[in-house]
């Protein structure tokens, strides 16, 4: 559903001449210069909205969730509904009208714009603080970050108030890049960033082709989680073991066994385990269906705090195997329509005003690429989230189909070096 629209030729219409082009412009701001607002982060945001703005974030995660699983070529999935709302959040901040309306109600933000911007920062200062003292399962300490940053072209004017937000709420500075006249280097540039930022688990994240000469905003987030578990698997009692498929086939895979009993909880078609990681700041829950394709259908956030109530009613050791999902980039374009925000995606209907004071933007790209891997250790995850904002880019049009007068002319100096008129080009 990438916002499409019909443009005019980036020429003018001629009666048999060909006249040069003459232009350009000259930006003041230096290509890589990061642009801070002076407005510093809020360090004490208050935290009366986050309980429901984690409401929120679960309907959407399950929302995504049940979308991507419904794909009927999909196999293992692995994504991070997290940073897929807070980089929609930023965005969101630069929305209007019923651009605006549309993301709250897909994305679930029923807290207004001067509220769900501090609850975010909040979340966001809460997690970036987990895991003092805990291990990772590396042998390293126990790592969850959560940056976000904008990449802006070089010379455009972003609203004052809109970094603003994203500064104080999201400590997101604007590295400037010249999408316009190298969006190639724009697009390794901000790769580069994601790679450093996620241990280079989240490589090549912008694919060739999604940033082009029209994008004048990347609105970025990445997540990092490395934890060591509470109680590691002893990898001596791991073994080959029968998985079963959907399709009740069986495939033999390295089994690992946790003879430590785990908070345990079932129900009508359900059993779950909560596996807790170093620090007990963080926690895994597996649940196992009976019927997976009938637990989707029906899952929900009633159904998630059914399963995470009934977690501890009881205790259990479990084996399960041990896995990596190191998936590609994807577009959310499709699902984030369907899903009620269509408009966000159309040149012409969508309504960033808050970003730069025009009509001109719209979402051209979401992008989202995860990784994770569960071995007797812990567990390592990262992923990373792109909003693509690009201007409409009609050229303006003119037909020259009455007399009209020219000149040739030297740039550097402005020199006129042949003026003339056409009365009649027939002649």
């Amino acid at each position: 559903m990438r916002g499409k629209i019909s443009r005019l030729p980036g020429w003018l219409l001629l009666p048999a001449l060909v006249l040069g082009a003459c232009g350009g412009g000259t930006n003041t701001v230096t290509p890589g210069q990061e642009v801070k607002s002076d407005k510093q982060r809020l360090a004490e945001p208050p935290g009366d909205g986050v309980p429901e703005l984690v409401a929120g974030n679960t309907r959407f995660a399950i929302d995504v969730y049940k979308e991507l699983a419904a794909d009927p070529e999909g196999g293992n999935l692995f994504f991070s509904p997290y940073s897929i709302s807070v980089a929609l959040a930023m965005t969101w901040a630069g929305a209007r009208e019923q651009t605006e309306s549309q993301m709250a109600q897909t994305l679930h933000f029923t807290l207004s714009q001067d509220k769900l911007h501090p609850a975010f920062d909040w979340l966001d200062l809460a997690l970036n603080s987990r895991g003092q003292g805990a291990q990772g399962s590396d042998g390293e300490p126990f790592r969850l970050h959560v940056v976000n940053r904008l990449f802006g072209q070089t010379g455009y004017r972003f609203l004052q108030p809109f970094l603003d937000t994203l500064a104080v709420y999201y400590g997101a500075g604007l590295y400037l890049l010249d999408f316009m006249s190298d969006p190639e280097a724009g697009r390794l540039v901000i790769n580069d960033w994601v790679a450093e930022q996620t241990e280079d688990r989240i490589e090549d994240f912008i694919p060739q082709g999604a940033i082009d000469t029209m994008t004048r905003l990347v609105l970025v987030n990445a997540i990092y989680f490395n934890a060591k578990w509470k109680e590691v698997f002893d990898d001596k009692l791991t073994a080959d073991g029968a998985f079963t498929l959907p399709d009740g086939s069986t495939v033999t895979v390295p089994m690992m066994v946790q003879p430590e009993s785990m908070p345990f909880g079932e129900g009508a078609g359900w059993q779950a385990v909560e596996l807790a990681y170093d620090g007990d700041e963080l926690s895994m829950v597996v649940v196992v269906p009976d019927d997976l394709a009938a637990f989707e259908q029906n899952l929900d956030a009633g159904k998630l705090a059914e399963i995470v109530d009934a977690l501890g009613s009881d205790y259990a050791t479990v084996t399960m195997p041990r896995f990596t999902v190191d998936g590609a980039t994807f577009s959310l374009n499709q699902i984030l329509g369907e899903l009620g925000m269509p408009g966000a995606f159309v040149a012409g209907e969508a309504d960033f005003s808050g970003m730069d004071g025009t009509h001109n933007l719209f979402i051209s790209d979401v992008l989202h690429q995860a990784f994770v891997t569960v071995n007797e250790y812990g567990t390592e995850a990262a992923a990373a989230t792109a909003v693509i904002v690009s201007e409409m880019g009609i050229p303006r049009h003119l037909d020259v189909d009455r007399p009209f007068i020219f000149f040739i002319r030297d740039l550097q100096t402005g020199s006129v070096l042949f003026i003339g008129r056409i009365l009649n080009p027939a002649n």
